[in-house]
């Protein structure tokens, strides 16, 4: 009986439990069966609280007396390994926490993590998550599941499921003013996974070099890096990223240039149409290819949605969009909408296996979409939102007149400007408050020039309840004027 797996599925008997009972040792079938027992709650792998099959279940499993079974862990009971209460079955017991171990010196070293947890989280890449549609969301699942073929509980084509793709053009050119039909679109489990395949594609079509924006995600530069392609920062200022820099680049260099363009993260500068015009230009020229980011452009409050970039370009811009902001990042749903001679190669790829999206998600957000539920969402999100920002906003207006606010005609953060030097410690005593913030240094590309210190504030991440809060501690850590 070495390595037994007792297989206890019925209802209300606890899970599959394997157990390494010897096959000889010191002792009877007992009490091999207490040491195995003990061995795995010492161990830890019976965690404290695991409930363990019912005597009569792990005896069946076993082939074992039911006696033996029941005699083993009353054993165990009175040693204090189990705990055992009517009408909650036997349990591993919680074990007291290991006392610190001293070694007679005192410290004098102050610990390098803050002694808080973090209360309070307005670190940017969330949406308010709480308020995710799920009654909405639920009814949608239902009727899609309902509707839903029996081919689509297969793997998928690697393109994304039809109904979706279809959903999204319509909605794409709607609210984007994206130019495209079903069979230009492939969705994606997120906007890193697509980037990390069309890294690919561009590297084997003979790109070795992608312009990025001086300041953005690390991970996004990553999955580029990973596929054997070079990044480039382009600076970034008030009208969004310097493209001139591209001019007379060739696709044996710059072969592609990622850009946020309606809202560039996390500066918040917005695309300017002269430089909207110079690196489509620059891409028709080149046959270079340009990437946008509209990772949140659906949510802007001062002025009509700046329109998509590939509105201007189909054949030389790849859109892409995802419902991590306008739901939830947990869905891992993202799209791309790509020139008409990338699509075989994209799909391709996608077919290889590495690449999985979840078809029962996807046939959800088709019907999310179509029902109206989304457009629905976005608005009462957009509403909502806006009203954090104008709190925001008033609180540092009125408590840190001093503090100058940027890039908050858009999306789900603001951009506080601080004196030189003091981002370091403005973030250290943040932590200690029990607060999370992110510095502008911190999306700042390791090859790019510094550009002043700041904070990224998130407004769409905390809940509710704790936006109040959040605002107190964040105003109790800025630098002081002057």
């Amino acid at each position: 009986m070495d390595g037994s797996w007792a297989n206890s599925a019925g209802a209300g008997t606890g899970g599959d439990l394997h157990l390494d009972l010897e096959l000889s040792g010191p002792g009877g079938v007992r009490a091999r069966l207490v040491r195995a027992l003990r061995d795995a709650v010492r161990s830890g792998r019976l965690a404290p609280g695991t409930r363990l099959p019912s005597s009569r279940t792990l005896a069946a499993d076993l082939a074992l007396a039911r006696n033996t079974v029941a005699e083993a862990y009353a054993e165990l009971v009175a040693e204090g390994w189990l705990t055992a209460r009517r009408g909650s079955g036997t349990r591993v017991a919680p074990r007291p926490a290991a006392a610190p171990r001293t070694t007679g010196v005192r410290r004098t070293v102050p610990p390098l993590r803050p002694p808080v947890a973090p209360t309070y989280d307005l670190r940017p890449g969330t949406a308010d998550v709480s308020a995710f549609p799920r009654t909405e969301w639920l009814a949608a699942a239902r009727r899609a599941l309902a509707a839903a073929p029996n081919e689509a509980l297969g793997y998928g084509d690697g393109q994304g499921r039809p109904e979706l793709r279809a959903a999204l053009a319509g909605y794409l050119a709607r609210a984007r003013g994206v130019r495209t039909d079903p069979g230009r679109i492939v969705v994606s489990a997120g906007f890193t996974q697509g980037l990390a395949v069309l890294g690919r594609v561009l590297h084997a079509r003979g790109a070795r070099e992608v312009g990025v924006e001086a300041y953005g995600l690390d991970f996004h530069r990553d999955a580029l890096e990973r596929a054997g392609l070079r990044t480039r920062p382009l600076p970034v200022d008030d009208r969004g990223a310097v493209v001139a820099g591209l001019a007379g680049r060739d696709r044996k260099g710059v072969g592609a240039v990622l850009l946020s363009p309606a809202h560039q993260f996390p500066t918040g500068g917005v695309l300017h149409p002269d430089r909207r015009t110079a690196v489509v230009d620059w891409a028709t020229r080149t046959g270079g290819l340009v990437v946008e980011d509209d990772y949140d452009g659906e949510f802007r409050y001062d002025r009509q949605p700046v329109g998509a970039l590939q509105g201007l370009a189909p054949e030389h811009v790849v859109y892409c969009g995802t419902s991590s902001k306008a739901l939830a990042p947990g869905l891992r749903l993202s799209w791309m909408v790509l020139p008409e001679h990338l699509v075989p190669e994209v799909v391709l790829l996608r077919r290889t296996g590495e690449w999985t999206t979840g078809q029962l998600e996807q046939l959800t957000l088709a019907e999310f979409i179509d029902c109206g539920a989304y457009d629905r969402h976005v608005r009462a999100m957009r509403l909502r939102y806006r009203r954090r920002r104008d709190r925001l906003v008033a609180a540092l207006a009125a408590h840190a007149p001093h503090i100058a606010v940027t890039g908050i005609a858009a999306g789900l953060h603001a951009v506080l400007a601080l004196p030189p030097g003091t981002e370091a410690a403005t973030l250290r005593a943040a932590a200690w408050r029990g607060l999370a913030l992110e510095g502008l240094g911190r999306f700042r590309h390791p090859g790019a020039d510094g550009a002043g210190d700041g904070l990224i504030v998130a407004y769409g991440t905390p809940a509710d309840h704790a936006f109040s809060g959040a605002l107190e501690a964040l105003l109790s850590v800025l630098p002081p004027a002057g």
